[in-house]
């Protein structure tokens, strides 16, 4: 191979790779995912597998550990730089090997299916992709889609097929630009094309393009001749206290019954049906099941005319610990959720619970057990709604991490939930790009179950999400973003009564698994031809 022609692979790969690091935060250029994926779809058209899996992990690490850039932030927070600077570089290979596991296993269909290669790659990205968000726990960050998702219109999909879906029409598109750049590259280097009909050539971009067409059609809401649902009004009062991280050793001393009633004075007069605060919120007053914890949600209920109140914190069951939501609603028992999708070596060592010794080596001093999904039931209290008595609404909490994970907010739709209540504390990543990056996590979430996701951020960000995919969030004076500050937020949210199942909701990720393990025998079919 030329020197020019590996400076050219090369340059597909990094080419690739600041495209799709510029189209998710800090930059947020959407319309990147459409070519992004398009010159290192070149490479894997033209190179023999192995070194199409090497360009494929070249292009996939420069994206990671650029998108992956906040991980340093952890240092102020007294993370030790060395392993915090080893675990950015040993996630950033991580996920840069499916980039790898994608580009071999496409390069070989490729020299199976010749042109009609790009009806697989779509299906073998999304598959890579949840292999990503599954695997040893999962790292379910930035799919391809949950950048779409940035614009509400193009994540519609989601609602049949999940982000995967999203993801896969995105690689079908790049699908189709690959073929163009390979024609161009053809005729530069004078090789005589192959008889084929010009009909079929144009199918050959025609068709990806129509099936793209076809899918978002069929996304569209559809008017349907029953009556509407019945709308539950939810006043919501969104409190972002910003506290600083547990691990920082510049904690300033603030009074935090003082500190939340500052936030929480100038949303009273909304009369609110329910507060909610951020994860670990109610660490600061003890156990979520302590009655001091209980005395602290009774004293912001007066205040507020009776709220219920959500909030995080520990919670202690059967001798196991748990990171917890729990909802503290009038005279009610306290409802509680344990966390179900845990951060390996944040919240838990593996195989900690077969080696209690290695619990000692967790950074909150305690090994977390996981929980299972569930529902909280919330009684709206002085509503008219034309029922026979006071409605209710269900809402499903879900805490940090787990708003990237589909597979929770599925089966809480599933559960009867109405709304998820998202609650998460970002601030080991305090001032990086980490939380708007995990915000946009949930906007696919919600497209997905077609619910309202109600997420609190202790230092951001935080907002209401629709169940179509827009966004209202909490900003500044300057109409941006609020981060690193504290504020409140009040906001009306209109819940179904009775939310009817996505197709995503219903199906899952069933239909991707089968056509993903129905083309990857064609995988090891015998090679038409393989380039070098």
């Amino acid at each position: 191979m030329s020197v020019m022609r590996k400076i050219g692979l090369l340059a597909a790969a990094v080419l690739s790779a600041v495209l799709l690091w510029a189209a998710f935060p800090p930059l947020g250029e959407a319309a990147n995912v459409a070519v992004a994926l398009a010159p290192l779809l070149v490479v894997a058209r033209l190179c023999a597998p192995k070194r199409a899996a090497w360009l494929w992990f070249a292009g996939g690490f420069l994206f990671w550990f650029g998108t992956l850039s906040w991980m340093p932030a952890i240092i102020k927070n007294n993370g030790p730089w060395p392993l915090v600077v080893l675990g950015w570089a040993g996630l950033a290979a991580a996920c840069a090997g499916y980039f790898a596991l994608f580009g071999w296993l496409t390069a070989r269909v490729w020299r199976r299916w010749g042109r009609w290669g790009i009806v697989a790659e779509p299906i073998l990205w999304a598959g890579c992709e949840w292999l990503r968000a599954t695997l040893f726990t999962g790292f379910a960050w930035n799919f391809l889609g949950t950048a779409v998702g940035q614009s509400p219109a193009f994540a519609a999909p989601a609602r049949l097929g999940g982000v995967y879906l999203v993801s896969a029409l995105a690689v079908l598109l790049n699908g189709v630009f690959a073929t163009l750049a390979c024609r161009v590259i053809a005729q530069m280097r004078r090789e005589q094309p192959a008889r084929t009909n010009r009909w079929l050539r144009s199918l050959e971009t025609a068709l990806p393009l129509a099936a793209i067409l076809l899918v978002f059609w069929l996304s569209l809401p559809r008017a349907t001749s029953h009556e509407p649902r019945t709308a539950i009004p939810l006043r919501v009062v969104l409190v972002q206290r910003n506290a600083p991280c547990i691990f920082s050793s510049k904690r300033p001393r603030e009074n935090p019954l003082e500190a939340y009633g500052r936030l929480l004075d100038v949303a009273a007069v909304a009369r609110p049906d329910l507060v909610v605060w951020g994860e670990s919120a109610m660490a600061e007053f003890g156990r979520t099941d302590s009655e001091h914890a209980r005395r602290v949600a009774d004293h912001f209920a007066a205040k507020l005319g009776g709220a219920a109140l959500l909030a995080g914190g520990d919670w202690v069951t059967e001798g196991r610990y748990h990171n917890a939501a729990a909802l503290y609603s009038g005279t009610n028992a306290v409802q509680f959720y344990a966390k179900q999708h845990l951060v390996p070596f944040g919240e838990y060592i593996p195989f900690d619970k077969w080696i209690p010794i290695l619990q000692k080596l967790s950074p909150i001093g305690v090994s977390l057990w996981p929980g299972v999904a569930r529902v909280f039931r919330l009684a709206i209290q002085g509503q008219d709604l034309g029922m026979n008595e006071p409605p209710s609404v269900a809402l499903a909490p879900l805490i940090c991490y787990e708003d990237t994970d589909p597979t929770l907010a599925r089966a809480a739709a599933r559960l009867g939930a109405q709304a998820i209540v998202l609650i998460t504390n970002d601030s080991w990543f305090s001032r990086s790009v980490e939380a708007e990056q995990h915000a946009a996590q949930a906007v696919l979430r919600a497209v997905e179950t077609g619910l309202p996701v109600i997420r609190v951020g202790n230092s951001g960000v935080t907002g209401v999400i629709a169940g179509d995919g827009r966004a209202r969030w909490l900003t500044d004076g300057d109409g941006k973003v609020l981060l690193d500050a504290p504020g409140t937020m009040v906001e009306t949210v209109r819940v179904a009564a009775a939310p009817a199942l996505t197709p995503y909701a219903r199906l899952g990720d069933w239909p991707l698994l089968v056509l993903f393990a129905a083309t990857l025998p064609l995988v090891f079919a015998k090679s038409r031809k393989e380039p070098t």
